[in-house]
């Protein structure tokens, strides 16, 4: 039998070690205690999907292409809620009575409450992706796996759920682990920025300029330049929160575009907005002065003036 004080050898780095504090003290687990994960009646189950619905549909077939990647080295996909509850699984039919052993399956719930020290627990607990090899798992019965986990954010910037693959492979060593790990988080920024897209959907989504960042830094802007909504990362870099979006705030003065004086802002917008209608009209003036509402005379005046030819 292994022993806390070993386990707490194998926990000595952070994020891990913090995790096996909060089991400890936070949880009151034991390293050697024999527990499977909770898992959910049918009826709650059903529940749980219900209301994630909308993250399950943005997320399948991002779930697909990643489980069509790794799925034949004995790699187990979970999608979970924010609460750690399994809502999609992927696995191949030959892995299925390990990682079901385990409680890698639909219903089953990866808290850190439920199972201790684990990549789908510790990844919402610290709101950021890990990597939990093999004994630095809490609890001595899942001393077999080896799982990396990414949280996702939903369009506020709050976790939402997140994503992990786990393998009981003996020959998945560090830098495997590593790899897969890339590709876990590579997934949860496609997945979070889906679902901003899913949520902004009539408003014009802009990409922050960010170095180093694999989570999507994006802004959702109205017709008007004023940001709608913005993802984590765009609102850590630009010092965004809900109560300054909801004052209005121009995405222009944000990423500190070159403007000119107002005068000069507002013939920019109608020089934009003319240009638009000419191109819809197909560069014939007197249906574009119709579109507009005013005469063909005054469309010509308003070009010449703004310099459009």
């Amino acid at each position: 039998m292994q022993t806390v004080a070993a386990h707490a050898s194998a926990a000595a780095s952070s994020p891990v070690a913090a995790s096996w504090r909060r089991c400890l003290t936070l949880h009151g687990l034991s390293p050697e205690e024999a527990r499977t994960p909770w898992r959910l009646t049918e009826s709650e189950f059903r529940q749980a999907r219900a209301r994630s619905s909308v993250l399950i549909e943005e997320a399948r077939g991002e779930i697909d292409r990643l489980f069509a990647t790794v799925g034949k080295a004995g790699c187990c996909l979970l999608l979970t809620d924010e609460h750690g509850i399994a809502l999609e699984r992927r696995g191949a039919a030959s892995d299925d009575r390990d990682f079901r052993g385990v409680g890698l399956w639909s219903g089953t719930v990866w808290s850190e409450a439920s199972v201790g020290t684990n990549g789908i627990g510790t990844a919402l607990a610290d709101e950021r992706p890990v990597l939990i090899l093999r004994d630095q798992h809490f609890l001595s019965q899942n001393t077999g796996l080896s799982c990396t986990t990414a949280p996702i954010r939903d369009h506020t910037g709050r976790i939402a759920a997140a994503i992990d693959i786990s393998t009981c492979r003996d020959d998945a060593g560090e830098m495997t682990m590593s790899i897969l790990s890339q590709a876990v988080r590579d997934a949860a920024a496609r997945i979070e920025a889906g679902l901003f897209r899913r949520a902004f959907s009539a408003a014009r989504i802009l990409l922050v300029p960010v170095e180093g960042r694999a989570a999507p830094a994006l802004l959702a802007v109205d017709r008007d330049d004023l940001v709608l909504g913005a993802t984590r990362a765009a609102r850590q870099v630009l010092g965004l929160d809900d109560r300054r979006i909801a004052t209005g705030v121009a995405a222009s003065d944000l990423l500190h575009e070159d403007r000119a004086e107002d005068g000069r802002d507002l013939d920019d917008a109608e020089r934009a907005a003319l240009r638009r209608v000419l191109t819809r009209a197909g560069g014939n003036v007197s249906q574009a002065a119709d579109l507009l509402g005013i005469s063909r005379a005054t469309l010509y005046r308003k070009m010449k003036k703004l310099s459009i030819n």
